[in-house]
């Protein structure tokens, strides 16, 4: 066993980083092994898994071994040489960039290594960036930063050239099946649909096959394209799809809010943090404010899954209609499937897939999500 066991998929990144593993070990580091890493990857690679798992081998007396308290510590994130630093805000801000600043100068408690795991560092805006910058350009000893980031462009040149860069792909379907069946214990046939259905992505797959409400909301998000016939049922579908987002969103930030707002009543001495003094609104309404960037990040995410849904929707009607010989993402709708690609040239297919990718870049952009929607549906109706 070992933590890199986790990685799907990935057997070159797995090699680069238990040489460099080996060689951190050593009295005086090898070639293998530098202060600051960047994991890249699209969504469902495993950014994130790789970057803990390499933290927690590089902790682990052993290696990684998966076994002993300093692996699982790490794994969880509550090792005391372990920082991991993740967010569903829209971004890092310098506070919090000084902060792990301030965290890479401190001495490791138990091990070698202090290691501060960052995902999602494209989100660091350009004072965290400046701030962060220094301690990668004079690292200590002791320190290994391990940044994530869908892509090499998505990271300040400045940052990335001084980062030895692991790429992770996406992991075959078969990859993800027996992952799911040897780790997670699920139904073959199970198993297979979710990694079908989730075009690799680990994480979505993981869902997919445990949460029956999930396979119910893609369900619902494939219905799309058979209820856009006329333009209030563009518009109601419109609606419904983002505010089935929005509801997803509030729902995956509720537990953390709850706690947030019960902690910082704590740390004020405010009874009652639904009604808080005057003296005290002020904190409150500054942890309100991020909650509500977080949730707005939260039912992006949630939006943007379903969009890429609906593309692997268009897509196997795009290899119908070509007589493509891939299997299809979404084989239990081929019905639906053929149905819709009888109606349209292979030309109207594209643009559909077109509007849909239109609509995913504007609601990364901030665009009002119901705005770009609405116009997506319109689209598809015109198709």
């Amino acid at each position: 066993m070992s933590v890199f066991d986790s990685m799907v998929g990935q057997e070159r990144a797995r090699t680069e980083l238990t040489r460099a593993v080996a060689d951190a070990a050593l009295s005086s580091p090898g070639a293998a092994m530098t202060h600051a890493w960047l994991f890249t990857g699209p969504p469902g690679s495993g950014r994130s898994v790789a970057a803990r798992a390499f933290a927690a081998a590089l902790v682990c007396p052993d290696g990684g071994c998966g076994h002993c308290p300093d692996c699982h510590t790490a794994l969880l994130g509550s090792h005391a040489d372990v920082d991991h630093v993740a967010t569903e805000a829209m971004t890092i801000s310098v506070e919090r960039a000084r902060s792990l600043v301030l965290e890479a100068s401190t001495a490791p408690s138990v091990g070698r290594w202090r290691v501060i795991v960052l995902e999602d560092a494209d989100r660091l805006t350009e004072s965290a960036n400046n701030a962060l910058l220094k301690s990668l350009e004079e690292p200590t000893r002791h320190t290994v930063w391990l940044l994530c980031a869908p892509s090499m462009e998505d990271v300040l040149p400045t940052i990335r050239s001084r980062c030895r860069h692991v790429m992770l792909t996406t992991p075959t379907t078969s990859d993800v099946a027996r992952h799911l069946v040897e780790r997670d214990g699920v139904d073959e046939a199970m198993a297979a649909f979710a990694a079908r259905a989730s075009m690799g992505h680990i994480g979505r797959a993981r869902g997919l096959a445990r949460d029956e409400q999930a396979r119910l909301t893609r369900a619902a998000t494939l219905s799309l394209p058979a209820n856009v016939s006329s333009l209030g049922s563009a518009l109601l579908s419109a609606r419904e799809l983002v505010d089935a987002a929005t509801e997803r969103g509030a729902e995956r930030t509720k537990s953390v809010d709850e706690v947030e707002r019960v902690e910082l009543a704590r740390g004020l001495g405010v009874e009652n943090p639904e009604r808080p003094p005057k003296w005290a609104r002020s904190e409150f309404k500054r942890l309100k404010d991020a909650q509500d960037k977080r949730r707005k990040r939260a039912t992006i995410d949630e939006l943007d899954r379903d969009l890429q849904d609906l593309l692997s929707f268009y897509r196997d009607v795009l290899v119908v209609q070509v007589g493509g010989e891939v299997p299809l993402v979404n084989a239990e709708l081929r019905v639906s499937i053929e149905k819709v690609a009888s109606r349209y040239q292979p030309e109207i297919t594209m643009r559909s897939m077109e509007a849909i990718l239109d609509a995913r870049e504007k609601i990364a952009a901030y665009v009002t999500p119901l705005l770009a929607v609405e116009e997506l549906t319109l689209a598809l109706r015109a198709s």
